[in-house]
Protein backbone atom coordinates (compact mmCIF):
# COMPACT_ATOMS: atom_id res chain seq x y z
CA UNK A 1 0.00 0.00 0.00
CA UNK A 2 1.22 3.53 -0.80
CA UNK A 3 0.01 6.55 0.87
CA UNK A 4 0.25 10.01 -0.74
CA UNK A 5 -0.70 13.51 1.24
CA UNK A 6 -1.93 16.09 -1.04
CA UNK A 7 -1.76 19.30 0.73
CA UNK A 8 -2.97 22.79 -0.71
CA UNK A 9 -1.82 25.12 1.79
CA UNK A 10 -4.70 27.83 2.45
CA UNK A 11 -6.55 26.48 -0.37
CA UNK A 12 -10.29 26.72 1.81
CA UNK A 13 -11.61 30.26 1.94
CA UNK A 14 -14.99 32.08 2.86
CA UNK A 15 -17.57 32.80 -0.11
CA UNK A 16 -16.59 35.55 -2.16
CA UNK A 17 -18.96 38.07 -3.44
CA UNK A 18 -17.12 38.55 -6.56
CA UNK A 19 -17.98 34.86 -7.21
CA UNK A 20 -21.80 35.19 -6.79
CA UNK A 21 -21.11 33.70 -3.28
CA UNK A 22 -18.86 31.10 -4.20
CA UNK A 23 -15.60 29.87 -2.60
CA UNK A 24 -12.56 30.00 -4.73
CA UNK A 25 -13.27 25.94 -4.41
CA UNK A 26 -16.35 25.85 -5.62
CA UNK A 27 -15.17 28.11 -8.11
CA UNK A 28 -12.91 26.29 -9.77
CA UNK A 29 -12.68 23.68 -12.39
CA UNK A 30 -11.58 20.79 -10.59
CA UNK A 31 -12.74 17.36 -12.35
CA UNK A 32 -10.07 14.99 -9.88
CA UNK A 33 -10.65 17.06 -7.08
CA UNK A 34 -14.41 16.24 -7.55
CA UNK A 35 -13.72 12.72 -8.73
CA UNK A 36 -11.88 12.24 -5.14
CA UNK A 37 -14.93 13.39 -3.14
CA UNK A 38 -17.59 11.35 -5.08
CA UNK A 39 -15.55 8.12 -4.70
CA UNK A 40 -13.78 8.78 -1.30
CA UNK A 41 -14.83 9.92 2.42
CA UNK A 42 -15.21 13.62 2.88
CA UNK A 43 -15.38 15.67 5.58
CA UNK A 44 -13.57 18.21 7.75
CA UNK A 45 -10.97 18.62 10.10
CA UNK A 46 -9.94 21.02 12.66
CA UNK A 47 -5.88 21.15 12.35
CA UNK A 48 -5.55 23.79 14.79
CA UNK A 49 -6.21 23.01 18.21
CA UNK A 50 -7.80 26.02 20.56
CA UNK A 51 -5.48 28.62 21.74
CA UNK A 52 -2.56 27.84 18.98
CA UNK A 53 -1.79 30.60 16.26
CA UNK A 54 -3.66 29.12 12.85
CA UNK A 55 -0.49 28.99 11.07
CA UNK A 56 1.24 26.46 8.45
CA UNK A 57 3.70 25.62 11.53
CA UNK A 58 0.71 24.20 13.92
CA UNK A 59 -1.90 23.26 11.00
CA UNK A 60 1.31 21.10 9.15
CA UNK A 61 2.16 19.35 12.09
CA UNK A 62 -1.29 18.45 12.94
CA UNK A 63 -1.65 16.86 9.27
CA UNK A 64 1.89 15.08 9.58
CA UNK A 65 0.27 13.14 12.84
CA UNK A 66 2.15 15.25 15.88
CA UNK A 67 -0.57 16.83 18.23
CA UNK A 68 1.02 20.52 18.75
CA UNK A 69 0.08 20.44 22.40
CA UNK A 70 3.38 17.78 22.84
CA UNK A 71 5.57 19.07 19.69
CA UNK A 72 4.88 22.08 19.30
CA UNK A 73 7.81 25.14 20.10
CA UNK A 74 7.34 27.44 17.31
CA UNK A 75 7.70 28.17 13.64
CA UNK A 76 11.05 28.85 12.89
CA UNK A 77 12.80 26.07 14.61
CA UNK A 78 11.34 23.99 12.32
CA UNK A 79 12.75 25.98 9.41
CA UNK A 80 15.84 26.33 11.31
CA UNK A 81 16.02 22.35 11.00
CA UNK A 82 15.52 22.58 7.18
CA UNK A 83 18.42 25.58 6.66
CA UNK A 84 20.92 23.25 8.48
CA UNK A 85 21.48 25.58 11.17
CA UNK A 86 22.64 23.22 14.53
CA UNK A 87 20.33 24.69 17.45
CA UNK A 88 21.81 24.67 21.07
CA UNK A 89 19.06 23.62 23.61
CA UNK A 90 19.53 27.52 24.84
CA UNK A 91 18.88 28.95 21.31
CA UNK A 92 15.73 30.90 19.99
CA UNK A 93 15.15 30.69 16.30
CA UNK A 94 13.15 33.58 14.86
CA UNK A 95 11.71 33.64 11.42
CA UNK A 96 13.49 36.81 9.55
CA UNK A 97 11.52 37.83 6.63
CA UNK A 98 12.37 40.54 3.97
CA UNK A 99 9.46 42.52 3.72
CA UNK A 100 8.83 46.05 1.61
CA UNK A 101 8.02 48.84 4.40
CA UNK A 102 6.80 52.50 3.01
CA UNK A 103 9.04 55.66 2.73
CA UNK A 104 7.80 57.26 5.77
CA UNK A 105 11.44 58.47 7.87
CA UNK A 106 10.15 57.52 10.95
CA UNK A 107 10.31 53.56 11.15
CA UNK A 108 6.98 53.39 13.46
CA UNK A 109 5.24 55.41 11.26
CA UNK A 110 6.00 52.89 7.91
CA UNK A 111 3.20 50.62 6.23
CA UNK A 112 3.78 47.32 5.56
CA UNK A 113 3.53 47.35 1.87
CA UNK A 114 4.65 43.69 0.89
CA UNK A 115 5.56 41.00 3.26
CA UNK A 116 7.69 39.07 0.51
CA UNK A 117 9.15 41.88 -0.98
CA UNK A 118 8.15 40.81 -4.34
CA UNK A 119 8.63 37.22 -3.93
CA UNK A 120 12.46 37.80 -3.86
CA UNK A 121 14.65 35.27 -5.54
CA UNK A 122 16.42 33.13 -3.64
CA UNK A 123 19.43 34.34 -4.94
CA UNK A 124 19.09 37.96 -4.60
CA UNK A 125 18.08 37.32 -0.98
CA UNK A 126 21.15 35.83 0.15
CA UNK A 127 22.99 38.62 -1.12
CA UNK A 128 20.97 40.55 0.99
CA UNK A 129 21.15 38.50 4.08
CA UNK A 130 25.03 38.41 3.58
CA UNK A 131 25.05 42.27 3.51
CA UNK A 132 22.70 41.55 7.03
CA UNK A 133 25.15 39.25 8.38
CA UNK A 134 28.35 41.54 7.81
CA UNK A 135 27.10 43.97 9.74
CA UNK A 136 24.74 42.59 12.23
CA UNK A 137 25.84 40.03 13.40
CA UNK A 138 27.44 39.13 17.06
CA UNK A 139 27.88 37.09 20.06
CA UNK A 140 24.33 37.03 20.54
CA UNK A 141 23.15 37.56 17.39
CA UNK A 142 23.11 35.04 14.08
CA UNK A 143 21.36 35.51 10.86
CA UNK A 144 21.09 32.39 8.08
CA UNK A 145 19.70 32.54 4.99
CA UNK A 146 17.00 30.28 3.92
CA UNK A 147 14.55 30.43 0.23
CA UNK A 148 12.89 33.40 -1.21
CA UNK A 149 12.00 36.53 1.62
CA UNK A 150 12.12 33.81 4.28
CA UNK A 151 15.15 33.07 6.60
CA UNK A 152 16.55 32.97 10.04
CA UNK A 153 18.05 34.45 13.07
CA UNK A 154 19.36 32.28 15.96
CA UNK A 155 19.42 34.44 19.62
CA UNK A 156 22.04 32.94 21.60
CA UNK A 157 20.84 31.95 25.00
CA UNK A 158 17.69 33.56 23.84
CA UNK A 159 14.38 33.84 26.35
CA UNK A 160 10.78 34.01 25.42
CA UNK A 161 9.04 36.80 26.25
CA UNK A 162 8.85 39.25 23.11
CA UNK A 163 5.72 39.73 21.76
CA UNK A 164 5.95 39.60 17.67
CA UNK A 165 3.85 40.02 14.93
CA UNK A 166 3.48 37.82 11.66
CA UNK A 167 3.72 40.66 8.95
CA UNK A 168 1.37 38.80 6.47
CA UNK A 169 -0.97 39.44 9.23
CA UNK A 170 -0.82 43.19 9.06
CA UNK A 171 -0.70 43.49 4.98
CA UNK A 172 -1.10 47.28 3.92
CA UNK A 173 -1.64 48.53 7.15
CA UNK A 174 1.20 50.91 9.75
CA UNK A 175 3.22 48.96 11.29
CA UNK A 176 2.98 51.12 14.61
CA UNK A 177 1.16 48.71 16.96
CA UNK A 178 3.26 45.74 15.60
CA UNK A 179 6.54 46.15 16.26
CA UNK A 180 8.06 43.72 19.00
CA UNK A 181 7.18 44.81 21.99
CA UNK A 182 8.09 42.87 25.60
CA UNK A 183 11.28 41.84 27.61
CA UNK A 184 14.51 42.58 25.15
CA UNK A 185 11.71 43.89 22.18
CA UNK A 186 14.14 47.13 22.01
CA UNK A 187 17.33 44.84 20.69
CA UNK A 188 14.71 43.38 18.01
CA UNK A 189 13.64 47.16 17.24
CA UNK A 190 16.81 48.33 16.59
CA UNK A 191 18.05 45.37 14.21
CA UNK A 192 15.12 45.89 11.81
CA UNK A 193 15.88 49.90 12.11
CA UNK A 194 19.75 49.34 11.26
CA UNK A 195 18.44 46.66 8.27
CA UNK A 196 16.88 49.50 6.58
CA UNK A 197 19.74 51.46 6.68
CA UNK A 198 22.18 48.77 5.22
CA UNK A 199 19.60 47.70 2.63
CA UNK A 200 18.25 51.09 1.20
CA UNK A 201 20.63 51.18 -1.29
CA UNK A 202 21.96 47.72 -1.56
CA UNK A 203 22.78 47.25 -6.03
CA UNK A 204 20.01 44.15 -5.22
CA UNK A 205 17.60 46.37 -4.12
CA UNK A 206 18.45 49.45 -6.66
CA UNK A 207 17.96 47.18 -9.74
CA UNK A 208 14.99 45.45 -8.07
CA UNK A 209 13.51 49.29 -8.08
CA UNK A 210 14.85 49.92 -11.83
CA UNK A 211 12.87 46.42 -12.78
CA UNK A 212 9.49 48.22 -11.39
CA UNK A 213 9.85 45.08 -8.24
CA UNK A 214 9.75 45.80 -4.83
CA UNK A 215 12.80 46.23 -2.91
CA UNK A 216 13.41 44.75 0.51
CA UNK A 217 13.49 47.60 2.74
CA UNK A 218 13.91 45.84 5.78
CA UNK A 219 13.96 42.66 8.32
CA UNK A 220 10.69 42.17 10.12
CA UNK A 221 11.29 39.20 12.95
CA UNK A 222 8.34 36.94 14.24
CA UNK A 223 7.77 33.14 14.56
CA UNK A 224 10.27 32.63 17.71
CA UNK A 225 11.10 29.16 18.89
CA UNK A 226 13.13 26.41 20.70
CA UNK A 227 14.80 23.85 19.63
CA UNK A 228 12.33 20.92 18.55
CA UNK A 229 12.51 17.31 19.16
CA UNK A 230 9.97 14.96 17.21
CA UNK A 231 9.01 11.08 16.96
CA UNK A 232 10.33 9.89 13.79
CA UNK A 233 7.45 8.98 11.05
CA UNK A 234 8.84 5.34 11.25
CA UNK A 235 8.77 4.60 14.83
CA UNK A 236 5.12 6.31 15.30
CA UNK A 237 3.70 4.22 11.53
CA UNK A 238 6.11 2.17 10.86
CA UNK A 239 6.05 3.63 7.17
CA UNK A 240 9.35 4.86 5.27
CA UNK A 241 8.38 8.25 2.90
CA UNK A 242 9.23 11.29 1.20
CA UNK A 243 8.53 15.37 1.83
CA UNK A 244 8.29 16.93 -1.35
CA UNK A 245 7.75 21.33 -0.71
CA UNK A 246 9.35 24.21 -1.39
CA UNK A 247 9.56 25.65 1.98
CA UNK A 248 11.94 25.33 5.13
CA UNK A 249 9.18 25.18 7.13
CA UNK A 250 7.68 21.36 5.95
CA UNK A 251 11.05 20.36 5.02
CA UNK A 252 12.01 20.98 8.75
CA UNK A 253 8.90 18.87 10.16
CA UNK A 254 10.08 16.23 7.31
CA UNK A 255 14.14 15.88 8.45
CA UNK A 256 12.57 15.87 12.56
CA UNK A 257 10.80 13.28 11.56
CA UNK A 258 13.15 11.22 9.75
CA UNK A 259 11.27 11.71 5.99
CA UNK A 260 13.32 12.29 3.19
CA UNK A 261 12.88 15.92 2.03
CA UNK A 262 12.86 16.17 -1.84
CA UNK A 263 13.60 19.31 -3.74
CA UNK A 264 12.35 19.88 -6.98
CA UNK A 265 13.81 22.19 -9.46
CA UNK A 266 11.56 25.45 -10.58
CA UNK A 267 9.83 24.88 -6.88
CA UNK A 268 9.49 28.50 -5.97
CA UNK A 269 6.64 28.09 -3.40
CA UNK A 270 4.48 30.55 -5.45
CA UNK A 271 2.15 30.85 -8.25
CA UNK A 272 4.98 30.24 -10.84
CA UNK A 273 6.07 26.90 -9.22
CA UNK A 274 6.78 24.22 -11.09
CA UNK A 275 3.46 22.11 -10.18
CA UNK A 276 4.14 19.01 -12.47
CA UNK A 277 7.12 17.94 -11.24
CA UNK A 278 6.26 17.55 -7.65
CA UNK A 279 3.72 15.11 -9.37
CA UNK A 280 7.02 13.15 -10.69
CA UNK A 281 9.18 13.42 -7.79
CA UNK A 282 6.20 11.92 -5.36
CA UNK A 283 6.41 8.81 -8.03
CA UNK A 284 9.39 9.01 -8.38
CA UNK A 285 10.02 8.83 -4.28
CA UNK A 286 7.19 5.55 -4.43
CA UNK A 287 8.82 3.95 -7.46
CA UNK A 288 12.15 4.09 -5.35
CA UNK A 289 10.93 2.52 -2.01
CA UNK A 290 8.72 5.35 -0.29
CA UNK A 291 5.26 4.05 1.02
CA UNK A 292 4.35 7.48 2.01
CA UNK A 293 4.78 10.69 0.31
CA UNK A 294 3.38 14.17 1.66
CA UNK A 295 3.21 16.64 -1.72
CA UNK A 296 2.95 20.22 -0.42
CA UNK A 297 1.77 23.33 -2.27
CA UNK A 298 2.36 26.65 -1.17
CA UNK A 299 0.81 28.59 -4.16
CA UNK A 300 -3.20 29.00 -2.78
CA UNK A 301 -1.72 30.27 0.66
CA UNK A 302 0.55 32.92 -1.31
CA UNK A 303 -2.46 34.31 -3.20
CA UNK A 304 -4.70 34.34 -0.55
CA UNK A 305 -2.21 36.71 1.20
CA UNK A 306 -2.28 38.58 -1.50
CA UNK A 307 -5.78 39.16 -2.63
CA UNK A 308 -4.92 37.65 -5.43
CA UNK A 309 -8.61 36.02 -6.60
CA UNK A 310 -8.20 34.89 -10.44
CA UNK A 311 -4.48 33.54 -8.75
CA UNK A 312 -5.78 31.93 -6.15
CA UNK A 313 -8.32 30.15 -8.23
CA UNK A 314 -5.87 28.76 -11.23
CA UNK A 315 -3.40 28.03 -8.21
CA UNK A 316 -6.23 25.05 -7.51
CA UNK A 317 -6.95 24.51 -11.07
CA UNK A 318 -3.20 23.79 -11.45
CA UNK A 319 -3.17 21.40 -8.83
CA UNK A 320 -5.58 19.44 -9.81
CA UNK A 321 -4.36 19.48 -13.79
CA UNK A 322 -0.58 18.97 -13.24
CA UNK A 323 -0.45 17.73 -10.06
CA UNK A 324 -3.39 15.00 -8.94
CA UNK A 325 -4.21 14.23 -12.63
CA UNK A 326 -0.95 12.93 -13.62
CA UNK A 327 -0.26 11.60 -9.68
CA UNK A 328 -3.43 9.22 -10.14
CA UNK A 329 -2.41 7.86 -13.11
CA UNK A 330 0.92 7.01 -12.16
CA UNK A 331 -0.39 5.61 -8.49
CA UNK A 332 -2.40 3.04 -10.81
CA UNK A 333 -0.04 0.42 -10.56
CA UNK A 334 0.03 -0.05 -6.80
CA UNK A 335 -2.59 -0.14 -4.00
CA UNK A 336 -3.09 3.42 -2.73
CA UNK A 337 -4.71 5.79 -0.19
CA UNK A 338 -4.54 9.63 -1.23
CA UNK A 339 -5.72 12.34 1.59
CA UNK A 340 -6.75 15.90 0.28
CA UNK A 341 -6.97 19.43 1.99
CA UNK A 342 -5.96 22.66 2.91
CA UNK A 343 -3.86 23.04 5.85
CA UNK A 344 -5.81 25.99 6.94
CA UNK A 345 -7.87 28.35 4.97
CA UNK A 346 -6.34 31.43 3.88
CA UNK A 347 -9.48 33.62 2.71
CA UNK A 348 -8.82 36.68 0.35
CA UNK A 349 -11.40 39.08 2.57
CA UNK A 350 -8.48 38.83 5.42
CA UNK A 351 -5.31 38.33 3.53
CA UNK A 352 -4.57 35.77 6.57
CA UNK A 353 -4.95 32.60 7.90
CA UNK A 354 -8.48 31.38 9.58
CA UNK A 355 -9.35 28.85 12.87
CA UNK A 356 -11.97 27.11 10.51
CA UNK A 357 -12.19 23.55 9.90
CA UNK A 358 -10.48 22.68 6.42
CA UNK A 359 -12.34 20.34 3.87
CA UNK A 360 -10.47 16.79 3.60
CA UNK A 361 -11.04 13.92 1.46
CA UNK A 362 -9.80 10.04 1.91
CA UNK A 363 -9.83 8.32 -1.51
CA UNK A 364 -9.05 4.35 -1.49
CA UNK A 365 -7.94 2.84 -4.88
CA UNK A 366 -9.47 -0.61 -3.21
CA UNK A 367 -12.79 1.28 -1.31
CA UNK A 368 -14.75 3.42 -3.55
CA UNK A 369 -17.36 5.08 -1.69
CA UNK A 370 -20.35 6.66 -3.76
CA UNK A 371 -21.44 10.24 -3.31
CA UNK A 372 -22.63 11.21 -6.50
CA UNK A 373 -24.06 14.42 -5.51
CA UNK A 374 -21.00 16.15 -4.20
CA UNK A 375 -17.68 18.06 -4.65
CA UNK A 376 -14.60 19.05 -3.17
CA UNK A 377 -15.37 22.33 -1.26
CA UNK A 378 -16.10 23.30 2.02
CA UNK A 379 -19.73 23.63 2.26
CA UNK A 380 -20.22 19.89 0.72
CA UNK A 381 -17.31 18.58 2.79
CA UNK A 382 -19.57 20.20 6.36
CA UNK A 383 -22.94 18.57 4.55
CA UNK A 384 -21.35 15.19 5.23
CA UNK A 385 -21.26 15.79 8.90
CA UNK A 386 -17.97 14.26 9.21
CA UNK A 387 -15.99 16.17 11.42
CA UNK A 388 -12.52 15.18 13.11
CA UNK A 389 -12.01 17.49 16.06
CA UNK A 390 -8.46 16.50 16.81
CA UNK A 391 -6.38 17.05 13.45
CA UNK A 392 -3.30 15.20 14.20
CA UNK A 393 -5.59 11.83 14.35
CA UNK A 394 -6.38 12.45 10.84
CA UNK A 395 -3.08 10.96 9.77
CA UNK A 396 -4.18 7.61 11.97
CA UNK A 397 -7.77 7.39 10.17
CA UNK A 398 -5.78 7.87 6.71
CA UNK A 399 -3.01 5.04 7.48
CA UNK A 400 -5.72 2.49 8.91
CA UNK A 401 -4.56 2.76 12.64
CA UNK A 402 -7.92 4.01 13.83
CA UNK A 403 -11.15 4.19 12.31
CA UNK A 404 -13.93 6.75 11.62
Amino acid sequence: MKYIVLLGDGMSDYPVHALGGKTPLEAAHKPKMDFLSKNGKMGIVKTVPDDFPPGSDVANLSVFGYDPKEYYTGRSPLEAVSMGVQMKDTDIAIRCNLVTLSGEENYEDKTMLDYSSGEITTKESHELIQAISENLNSEAFTFYPGISYRHCLIWDNGKFGVNFTPPHDISGRKITSFLPAGDHSDDFLSLMKKSERILKNHPVNLKRIKNGQNPATSIWLWGEGSKPKLMSFNKKYGLSGSVISAVDLVHGIGILAGLKTVHVPGATGNFHTNFREKAQAALDALENGSDFVYIHIEAPDECGHQGLMDEKIKSIEKIDSEVLSPLLQGLEKWDYSLLLLPDHPTPLSIKTHSRDPVPFVIYRKSEHCSNPGLSYSEKDAASTELYIDKGHTLMDIFLGKQHL
